[in-house]
């Protein structure tokens, strides 16, 4: 009987140690399955930032496409174009003041 009982506890003792190694080992795969997809949402994100550099450096090699980008970032203007300035009402200057004896 106690051959039996021995037996049964070391039967027992492997088996939750396999359960636990592989509870560890998913757990580990959880955490990695995590990480590679942060991963790979980064490397969607720095994809699609480096297409849209290309599409602003193929905009710009181009002069018709830089010329517009040039005149906002330089505030020049073009043939047939103005810059309007609007600002609030200007402040009244003070009427000078004369010390000239009146005739």
């Amino acid at each position: 009987m106690a051959g039996r009982i021995g037996a049964l506890a070391l039967v027992v003792a492997v088996f939750a140690t396999i359960a636990i190694q592989f509870e560890g080992i998913l757990a580990k795969n959880v955490a990695l399955s995590h990480e590679i997809s942060a991963s790979q949402s980064q490397i969607d994100g720095l994809r699609a930032r480096e297409r849209e550099q290309r599409r602003t450096l193929l905009r710009l090699s181009n002069p018709l496409g830089a010329i517009p980008e040039i005149h906002e970032k330089l505030k020049l203007v073009g043939p047939h174009e103005e810059i309007i300035y609007v600002r609030g009402m200007p402040t009244p200057t003070p009427e000078p003041e004369t010390d000239w004896p009146e005739p």
